[in-house]
Protein backbone atom coordinates (compact mmCIF):
# COMPACT_ATOMS: atom_id res chain seq x y z
CA UNK A 1 0.00 0.00 0.00
CA UNK A 2 1.17 3.52 -0.77
CA UNK A 3 0.30 4.64 2.77
CA UNK A 4 2.83 2.15 4.13
CA UNK A 5 5.58 3.70 2.01
CA UNK A 6 4.62 7.23 3.09
CA UNK A 7 5.17 6.16 6.72
CA UNK A 8 8.81 5.46 5.83
CA UNK A 9 9.39 9.11 4.90
CA UNK A 10 10.52 11.77 7.41
CA UNK A 11 7.44 13.28 9.03
CA UNK A 12 8.02 16.69 7.41
CA UNK A 13 8.02 15.02 3.96
CA UNK A 14 4.84 12.96 4.40
CA UNK A 15 2.75 15.35 2.30
CA UNK A 16 5.38 15.92 -0.38
CA UNK A 17 4.79 13.88 -3.56
CA UNK A 18 8.30 14.62 -4.83
CA UNK A 19 9.76 13.06 -1.69
CA UNK A 20 7.52 10.03 -2.20
CA UNK A 21 8.65 9.83 -5.82
CA UNK A 22 12.30 9.90 -4.76
CA UNK A 23 11.58 7.04 -2.35
CA UNK A 24 10.07 4.88 -5.09
CA UNK A 25 12.77 5.99 -7.57
CA UNK A 26 15.49 4.69 -5.25
CA UNK A 27 13.62 1.41 -4.77
CA UNK A 28 13.24 1.06 -8.55
CA UNK A 29 16.98 1.57 -9.06
CA UNK A 30 17.61 -1.53 -6.95
CA UNK A 31 14.73 -3.71 -8.15
CA UNK A 32 13.99 -3.01 -11.81
CA UNK A 33 15.76 -5.21 -14.41
CA UNK A 34 15.79 -2.40 -17.01
CA UNK A 35 16.67 1.29 -16.83
CA UNK A 36 14.56 2.75 -14.01
CA UNK A 37 15.02 6.27 -15.43
CA UNK A 38 13.01 5.47 -18.58
CA UNK A 39 9.74 7.39 -18.72
CA UNK A 40 7.02 7.99 -21.31
CA UNK A 41 6.72 11.67 -22.20
CA UNK A 42 3.43 12.81 -23.74
CA UNK A 43 3.16 16.14 -25.53
CA UNK A 44 0.61 17.74 -27.84
CA UNK A 45 0.77 20.35 -30.57
CA UNK A 46 -1.24 23.56 -30.68
CA UNK A 47 -4.27 21.72 -32.08
CA UNK A 48 -4.17 19.13 -29.31
CA UNK A 49 -2.85 16.20 -31.39
CA UNK A 50 -0.81 14.05 -28.98
CA UNK A 51 2.50 12.26 -29.33
CA UNK A 52 4.35 10.05 -26.86
CA UNK A 53 7.87 8.65 -26.67
CA UNK A 54 10.32 7.32 -24.11
CA UNK A 55 12.96 9.62 -22.63
CA UNK A 56 15.37 9.29 -19.71
CA UNK A 57 14.84 11.21 -16.50
CA UNK A 58 18.06 12.92 -15.45
CA UNK A 59 17.00 14.88 -12.36
CA UNK A 60 14.07 14.82 -9.97
CA UNK A 61 14.19 17.38 -7.18
CA UNK A 62 12.04 19.96 -5.44
CA UNK A 63 11.61 21.85 -8.74
CA UNK A 64 10.24 18.87 -10.65
CA UNK A 65 11.52 16.53 -13.37
CA UNK A 66 14.34 17.24 -15.84
CA UNK A 67 15.09 15.55 -19.16
CA UNK A 68 17.33 16.52 -22.08
CA UNK A 69 16.80 16.50 -25.83
CA UNK A 70 17.38 18.40 -29.06
CA UNK A 71 15.57 21.71 -29.32
CA UNK A 72 15.02 20.78 -32.99
CA UNK A 73 13.09 17.62 -32.15
CA UNK A 74 9.37 17.08 -32.63
CA UNK A 75 8.83 17.04 -28.88
CA UNK A 76 10.58 20.41 -28.59
CA UNK A 77 8.39 21.88 -31.34
CA UNK A 78 5.27 20.66 -29.57
CA UNK A 79 6.45 21.98 -26.21
CA UNK A 80 7.01 25.37 -27.87
CA UNK A 81 3.42 25.36 -29.14
CA UNK A 82 1.91 23.81 -26.03
CA UNK A 83 4.00 23.70 -22.82
CA UNK A 84 1.67 21.27 -21.05
CA UNK A 85 3.04 17.73 -20.87
CA UNK A 86 2.75 14.46 -18.96
CA UNK A 87 5.13 11.76 -17.75
CA UNK A 88 4.36 8.13 -16.93
CA UNK A 89 6.80 5.93 -15.02
CA UNK A 90 6.07 2.19 -14.83
CA UNK A 91 8.20 -0.04 -12.66
CA UNK A 92 6.72 -3.43 -13.43
CA UNK A 93 8.60 -5.51 -10.89
CA UNK A 94 7.36 -3.27 -8.07
CA UNK A 95 3.89 -2.90 -9.65
CA UNK A 96 4.20 0.87 -9.29
CA UNK A 97 3.11 3.56 -11.74
CA UNK A 98 3.62 7.29 -11.32
CA UNK A 99 1.81 9.79 -13.55
CA UNK A 100 2.88 13.43 -13.63
CA UNK A 101 1.25 16.40 -15.37
CA UNK A 102 2.48 19.97 -15.50
CA UNK A 103 4.09 22.85 -17.34
CA UNK A 104 7.43 22.50 -19.12
CA UNK A 105 10.14 25.17 -19.43
CA UNK A 106 13.77 25.08 -20.54
CA UNK A 107 16.38 24.83 -17.81
CA UNK A 108 19.16 27.40 -17.57
CA UNK A 109 22.01 27.05 -20.06
CA UNK A 110 24.42 26.47 -17.19
CA UNK A 111 22.48 23.36 -16.13
CA UNK A 112 22.45 22.03 -19.69
CA UNK A 113 26.17 22.75 -20.01
CA UNK A 114 26.94 20.93 -16.78
CA UNK A 115 25.00 17.83 -17.78
CA UNK A 116 26.35 17.75 -21.34
CA UNK A 117 29.90 17.75 -19.95
CA UNK A 118 29.15 14.50 -18.08
CA UNK A 119 27.97 12.61 -21.18
CA UNK A 120 30.25 10.08 -22.88
CA UNK A 121 32.20 11.66 -25.72
CA UNK A 122 30.39 9.42 -28.23
CA UNK A 123 27.03 10.72 -27.03
CA UNK A 124 28.28 14.29 -27.28
CA UNK A 125 29.33 13.70 -30.89
CA UNK A 126 25.95 12.14 -31.67
CA UNK A 127 24.16 15.20 -30.35
CA UNK A 128 26.10 17.37 -32.79
CA UNK A 129 25.59 14.98 -35.71
CA UNK A 130 21.83 14.49 -35.43
CA UNK A 131 19.12 16.87 -36.60
CA UNK A 132 16.66 15.07 -34.40
CA UNK A 133 13.26 14.24 -35.98
CA UNK A 134 14.24 15.76 -39.36
CA UNK A 135 13.84 13.56 -42.50
CA UNK A 136 16.93 11.42 -43.25
CA UNK A 137 17.64 10.33 -46.82
CA UNK A 138 19.87 7.41 -45.83
CA UNK A 139 21.92 5.97 -43.00
CA UNK A 140 25.01 7.11 -44.86
CA UNK A 141 23.91 10.74 -44.51
CA UNK A 142 23.91 10.36 -40.73
CA UNK A 143 27.27 8.56 -40.75
CA UNK A 144 28.76 11.27 -42.95
CA UNK A 145 27.60 13.97 -40.55
CA UNK A 146 29.07 11.95 -37.68
CA UNK A 147 32.44 11.67 -39.47
CA UNK A 148 32.45 15.42 -40.05
CA UNK A 149 31.79 16.05 -36.36
CA UNK A 150 34.52 13.59 -35.36
CA UNK A 151 36.99 15.52 -37.51
CA UNK A 152 35.86 18.86 -36.09
CA UNK A 153 36.40 17.64 -32.53
CA UNK A 154 39.31 15.32 -33.23
CA UNK A 155 41.48 16.43 -30.30
CA UNK A 156 40.48 14.22 -27.33
CA UNK A 157 42.09 16.72 -24.94
CA UNK A 158 39.65 19.45 -25.96
CA UNK A 159 36.19 19.36 -24.40
CA UNK A 160 33.26 19.21 -26.78
CA UNK A 161 30.94 22.19 -26.22
CA UNK A 162 27.19 21.74 -25.90
CA UNK A 163 25.32 22.52 -29.13
CA UNK A 164 23.08 25.55 -28.71
CA UNK A 165 20.24 23.44 -30.16
CA UNK A 166 20.43 20.84 -27.38
CA UNK A 167 19.52 21.14 -23.71
CA UNK A 168 17.22 20.41 -20.83
CA UNK A 169 13.58 20.82 -19.96
CA UNK A 170 11.98 21.04 -16.53
CA UNK A 171 8.46 19.72 -15.99
CA UNK A 172 7.01 21.54 -12.98
CA UNK A 173 4.31 19.21 -11.64
CA UNK A 174 0.75 20.33 -11.00
CA UNK A 175 -0.65 16.82 -10.59
CA UNK A 176 1.11 13.61 -9.47
CA UNK A 177 -0.65 10.28 -9.13
CA UNK A 178 0.82 7.16 -7.53
CA UNK A 179 -0.64 3.78 -8.53
CA UNK A 180 0.22 0.55 -6.74
CA UNK A 181 -0.96 -2.76 -8.14
CA UNK A 182 -2.96 -4.97 -5.78
CA UNK A 183 -4.52 -8.43 -6.15
CA UNK A 184 -7.80 -8.84 -8.04
CA UNK A 185 -7.33 -5.34 -9.49
CA UNK A 186 -8.09 -3.66 -6.17
CA UNK A 187 -5.35 -1.18 -6.98
CA UNK A 188 -4.24 1.64 -4.70
CA UNK A 189 -4.31 5.16 -6.19
CA UNK A 190 -3.25 8.36 -4.43
CA UNK A 191 -3.53 11.74 -6.16
CA UNK A 192 -1.61 14.92 -5.28
CA UNK A 193 -2.84 18.18 -6.83
CA UNK A 194 -1.11 21.52 -6.35
CA UNK A 195 -3.52 24.36 -5.67
CA UNK A 196 -0.93 27.12 -6.00
CA UNK A 197 -0.02 27.09 -2.32
CA UNK A 198 0.26 23.46 -1.23
CA UNK A 199 -0.42 19.89 -2.25
CA UNK A 200 -3.93 18.50 -1.75
CA UNK A 201 -4.35 14.71 -1.60
CA UNK A 202 -7.23 12.40 -2.46
CA UNK A 203 -7.81 8.72 -3.10
CA UNK A 204 -9.12 7.47 -6.45
CA UNK A 205 -11.11 4.38 -7.29
CA UNK A 206 -8.98 1.81 -9.18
Amino acid sequence: MIADEIKKLPSQKAGDPLALFQHYFELAQKSEPTDHTAVALATADASGRPAVRMVLLKTADARGFVFFTSYKSRKAAQLWENPHAALCFHWAKMAIQVRVEGLVTRVEDSESDAYFATRPRGSQLAAWASIQSAPLESREELLARHREVEQRFSDPKVSIPRPDFWGGYLLTPQRIEFWAGETFRMHDRLLFEHDGDRWQTSLLFP
